[in-house]
Protein backbone atom coordinates (compact mmCIF):
# COMPACT_ATOMS: atom_id res chain seq x y z
CA UNK A 1 0.00 0.00 0.00
CA UNK A 2 1.34 3.46 -0.85
CA UNK A 3 0.85 6.25 1.67
CA UNK A 4 1.25 9.96 0.94
CA UNK A 5 3.10 12.45 3.06
CA UNK A 6 0.33 14.84 3.95
CA UNK A 7 1.78 18.08 5.15
CA UNK A 8 4.84 20.17 4.54
CA UNK A 9 6.33 22.94 6.56
CA UNK A 10 5.92 26.35 4.99
CA UNK A 11 8.90 27.73 3.17
CA UNK A 12 10.04 24.37 1.82
CA UNK A 13 7.79 24.27 -1.24
CA UNK A 14 10.28 26.29 -3.32
CA UNK A 15 12.90 23.54 -2.97
CA UNK A 16 13.69 21.88 -6.30
CA UNK A 17 12.18 18.46 -6.88
CA UNK A 18 14.40 15.46 -6.24
CA UNK A 19 13.73 12.14 -7.90
CA UNK A 20 14.28 9.66 -5.08
CA UNK A 21 12.35 6.86 -3.47
CA UNK A 22 12.34 6.03 0.23
CA UNK A 23 11.49 2.52 1.43
CA UNK A 24 10.86 1.89 5.12
CA UNK A 25 10.66 -1.55 6.69
CA UNK A 26 9.17 -1.90 10.15
CA UNK A 27 9.30 -5.13 12.12
CA UNK A 28 6.60 -5.65 14.71
CA UNK A 29 7.83 -8.39 17.05
CA UNK A 30 5.70 -11.32 18.13
CA UNK A 31 5.33 -10.88 21.89
CA UNK A 32 4.43 -13.70 24.27
CA UNK A 33 2.04 -11.81 26.55
CA UNK A 34 -1.33 -12.67 28.09
CA UNK A 35 -3.22 -9.82 26.39
CA UNK A 36 -1.86 -8.74 23.01
CA UNK A 37 -3.08 -5.74 21.03
CA UNK A 38 -1.56 -4.65 17.74
CA UNK A 39 0.47 -1.47 18.20
CA UNK A 40 -0.40 1.92 16.84
CA UNK A 41 2.56 3.16 14.78
CA UNK A 42 3.52 6.59 13.42
CA UNK A 43 6.28 7.21 10.86
CA UNK A 44 7.61 10.67 10.11
CA UNK A 45 10.65 12.60 8.93
CA UNK A 46 12.22 14.88 11.51
CA UNK A 47 14.63 17.78 11.12
CA UNK A 48 17.78 18.12 13.30
CA UNK A 49 15.84 20.34 15.73
CA UNK A 50 13.36 17.44 16.10
CA UNK A 51 10.50 19.30 14.42
CA UNK A 52 8.40 17.38 11.91
CA UNK A 53 9.40 17.85 8.27
CA UNK A 54 6.91 15.32 6.85
CA UNK A 55 4.35 12.86 8.16
CA UNK A 56 4.64 9.55 6.35
CA UNK A 57 2.09 7.16 7.89
CA UNK A 58 0.03 6.39 10.95
CA UNK A 59 -1.30 2.88 11.54
CA UNK A 60 -4.26 2.62 13.90
CA UNK A 61 -7.79 1.16 14.23
CA UNK A 62 -9.32 3.65 11.82
CA UNK A 63 -12.42 1.60 11.00
CA UNK A 64 -13.86 1.51 14.53
CA UNK A 65 -17.41 2.78 15.01
CA UNK A 66 -17.68 6.56 15.54
CA UNK A 67 -13.95 6.96 14.78
CA UNK A 68 -13.25 5.60 18.27
CA UNK A 69 -9.77 4.35 17.33
CA UNK A 70 -8.48 7.93 17.25
CA UNK A 71 -8.74 8.34 21.02
CA UNK A 72 -5.66 6.13 21.51
CA UNK A 73 -3.53 8.05 19.00
CA UNK A 74 -2.46 10.22 21.95
CA UNK A 75 -0.49 7.20 23.20
CA UNK A 76 1.94 7.93 20.36
CA UNK A 77 2.98 10.80 22.61
CA UNK A 78 5.92 12.27 20.71
CA UNK A 79 4.22 12.18 17.31
CA UNK A 80 0.92 13.38 18.79
CA UNK A 81 2.52 16.46 20.39
CA UNK A 82 4.51 17.35 17.28
CA UNK A 83 2.00 16.67 14.51
CA UNK A 84 -0.92 14.38 15.28
CA UNK A 85 -3.16 16.66 17.25
CA UNK A 86 -3.21 19.13 14.36
CA UNK A 87 -4.78 16.57 12.00
CA UNK A 88 -8.38 15.51 11.44
CA UNK A 89 -8.69 11.73 11.16
CA UNK A 90 -8.79 9.66 9.08
CA UNK A 91 -6.25 11.43 6.87
CA UNK A 92 -6.37 10.39 3.23
CA UNK A 93 -3.01 8.97 2.21
CA UNK A 94 -1.64 8.88 5.77
CA UNK A 95 -4.01 6.59 7.66
CA UNK A 96 -3.52 2.84 7.53
CA UNK A 97 -4.62 -0.20 9.50
CA UNK A 98 -2.64 -1.64 12.40
CA UNK A 99 -0.22 -4.37 11.39
CA UNK A 100 0.19 -7.90 12.71
CA UNK A 101 3.55 -9.13 13.98
CA UNK A 102 6.03 -9.48 11.14
CA UNK A 103 8.00 -7.29 8.77
CA UNK A 104 6.16 -4.58 6.82
CA UNK A 105 7.53 -2.46 3.97
CA UNK A 106 6.18 0.86 2.82
CA UNK A 107 7.40 2.89 -0.15
CA UNK A 108 7.29 6.67 -0.46
CA UNK A 109 8.10 8.12 -3.89
CA UNK A 110 9.73 11.46 -4.66
CA UNK A 111 6.41 13.24 -5.15
CA UNK A 112 5.41 12.27 -1.61
CA UNK A 113 8.67 13.63 -0.21
CA UNK A 114 8.74 16.93 -2.07
CA UNK A 115 9.58 19.87 0.08
CA UNK A 116 12.48 18.29 1.93
CA UNK A 117 15.32 20.80 1.75
CA UNK A 118 18.85 19.39 1.42
CA UNK A 119 20.26 18.41 4.81
CA UNK A 120 20.26 15.94 7.67
CA UNK A 121 17.06 14.22 8.78
CA UNK A 122 15.85 11.32 10.89
CA UNK A 123 13.27 8.75 9.99
CA UNK A 124 11.29 8.35 13.21
CA UNK A 125 9.12 5.34 14.03
CA UNK A 126 7.05 5.40 17.21
CA UNK A 127 4.91 2.49 18.43
CA UNK A 128 2.52 2.25 21.37
CA UNK A 129 0.46 -0.75 22.38
CA UNK A 130 -2.56 -1.04 24.69
CA UNK A 131 -1.56 -3.01 27.80
CA UNK A 132 1.99 -2.72 26.52
CA UNK A 133 4.75 -0.22 26.14
CA UNK A 134 5.90 2.59 23.90
CA UNK A 135 9.08 2.88 21.85
CA UNK A 136 10.69 5.39 19.49
CA UNK A 137 13.43 4.57 16.98
CA UNK A 138 15.38 7.13 14.91
CA UNK A 139 17.35 6.35 11.74
CA UNK A 140 19.50 9.25 10.44
CA UNK A 141 19.82 10.02 6.73
CA UNK A 142 20.94 12.77 4.34
CA UNK A 143 18.63 14.34 1.76
CA UNK A 144 18.86 14.34 -1.19
CA UNK A 145 20.71 11.09 -1.64
CA UNK A 146 23.79 11.11 -3.86
CA UNK A 147 23.81 7.29 -4.09
CA UNK A 148 21.74 4.40 -2.78
CA UNK A 149 21.67 4.81 1.00
CA UNK A 150 20.59 2.43 3.74
CA UNK A 151 20.13 2.80 7.46
CA UNK A 152 19.10 0.43 10.21
CA UNK A 153 18.14 0.48 13.86
CA UNK A 154 16.66 -2.07 16.23
CA UNK A 155 14.05 -1.69 18.90
CA UNK A 156 14.08 -3.50 22.21
CA UNK A 157 10.40 -3.96 23.08
CA UNK A 158 7.54 -2.76 20.85
CA UNK A 159 9.58 -2.54 17.64
CA UNK A 160 12.07 -4.88 16.02
CA UNK A 161 14.34 -4.03 13.11
CA UNK A 162 13.73 -0.73 11.33
CA UNK A 163 15.23 -0.36 7.88
CA UNK A 164 15.55 2.60 5.57
CA UNK A 165 16.59 2.53 1.92
CA UNK A 166 16.80 5.62 -0.27
CA UNK A 167 17.36 5.34 -4.01
CA UNK A 168 18.20 8.45 -6.06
Amino acid sequence: MRVAATFLLTGLAATPAVAADLTVSVEIPRLNVAEYHRPYVALWVEKPDQSVANNLAVWYDFDMKDNEGTKWLRDLRTWWRKAGRELTFPVDGLTGATRAPGSHKQNFNAAKLKGLAPGSYNLVVEAAREVGGREIIRVPFQWPPKARTTGNAKGTSELGAIGLEIKP
